[in-house]
Formats: C-alpha cells, structure tokens, sequence
C-alpha cells in the first residue's frame, strides 16, 4: 500500500472510532443502554487500532492478519449498529449515516485482503518455483551432469 492510501484508511479508521465513542457517551447518557453500548464500543474502536497496528507490521503476514481483524470487527460493528437501529436506540438519520460508513469500511478492509492475500500468493508461488530449480541444479550436481 502506498502512503497516500496509508493515510487514508489510518484517517477513516480513526475518525470512525470517534464516531462511535461520541455514540457510545449519547447511549450511556440519554438512553441509559450499557451492554450493547459496550459492545460497539469494543469493536467499533477496535478497527482503527488494528488498522494501526497493520500499518506498523513487521511482515506481509502481520500486515494480512491485523487487516483481518479490522474487517471482522468492521463486520461486527454493523451487527451492533443494526441491533441498536432495530431496538430504536439511535435514530434513524444517524443509524443510515454510520451504516453507510461501517458498510464502506468493511468493503475497503474486504479489498486490501484480496489484494494482500493475492500478492502472498505470488511470493509463495515464486519462492517454490526458486526452491524447485535450486533442487533440480542440486541433484544434477550431485549426479555429475
């Protein structure tokens, strides 16, 4: 990924958090929800911190498995949020609003691991066909040919 799309889901990612922590304060405070606002809360801040995390990776593999972990959160983040629209907890403006948002996220983080899974793929595949031509020059050096 380059830096400008760095900088883009580390900036979605993180204005999405703040998003849901101001949902979560308006669910304590006016609607007197706790257990399902702590759940959103968890997962819905949870995606920017693995974006994060994916973005100071030590490894393709690091990089792949906290990008995944931001999608699972981004899917169970729209879980709560239609649970929470369903319940009449949050209104319907503000409910369509982060939706939308949670939907676009989910899609971003679904494309970064096909494209991340693809590239891994080709590493691998290149990395075995090396290891197969370094063990056909071994054997013929072995047999003299």
């Amino acid at each position: 990924m380059g830096n400008s799309k760095n900088s883009i889901i580390l900036d979605k990612s993180f204005k999405f958090a703040v998003r849901i922590i101001k949902l979560y304060q308006y669910l304590c405070k006016e609607k007197k929800e706790f257990v399902l606002s702590k759940q959103i809360l968890r997962s819905g801040t949870s995606i920017g911190a693995n974006v994060e995390e994916a973005h100071g990776g030590i490894s393709d593999s690091d990089f792949s498995n906290k990008i995944s972990l931001a999608y699972k959160e981004s899917r169970e983040t729209h879980y709560w949020l239609r649970l929470l629209n369903a319940a009449d907890n949050i209104d319907k403006k503000c409910s369509i609003l982060l939706l939308k948002t949670v939907k676009s996220l989910v899609r971003f983080y679904f494309s970064i691991l096909k494209t991340a899974r693809i590239n891994n793929r080709k590493i691998i595949s290149n990395y075995f066909i090396c290891y197969l031509l370094f063990t056909i020059y071994y054997l013929i050096w072995l047999t003299g040919y």
